[in-house]
C-alpha cells in the first residue's frame, strides 16, 4: 500500500506540480542520506526535503501538503 502512495505522490508532483523527475530523483537521494528508507517516511518528508533544497517554492509545498492531507496520506 504505501508504494502506492509514494507512486501516487510522485505522479502528483511530477504532473501536477511540474517537478521533473530529475529533481524528485535528487530529493530521494537526500532522504537516502539521512537514512528515511520506508515508504511512509518517504511520503512524510519528501516535500519537506523538496522545498528546503529549493526544487518548490512555499506555494507548491502547500499544494503538495494540501494533497497530502485530503488523501489521508499522513502517517
Amino acid at each position: 500500500m504505501e508504494s502506492i502512495v509514494r507512486n501516487r505522490l510522485i505522479h502528483f508532483l511530477q504532473e501536477e506540480i511540474g517537478v521533473p523527475a530529475k529533481e524528485i530523483h535528487v530529493a530521494e537521494r537526500i532522504l537516502e542520506r539521512l537514512g528515511s528508507h520506508d515508504s511512509a517516511s518517504f511520503v512524510n518528508w519528501l516535500p519537506i526535503v523538496l522545498w528546503q533544497y529549493g526544487l518548490v517554492n512555499l506555494e507548491q509545498l502547500d499544494r503538495v501538503l494540501d494533497w497530502l492531507d485530503a488523501a489521508s496520506f499522513f502517517a
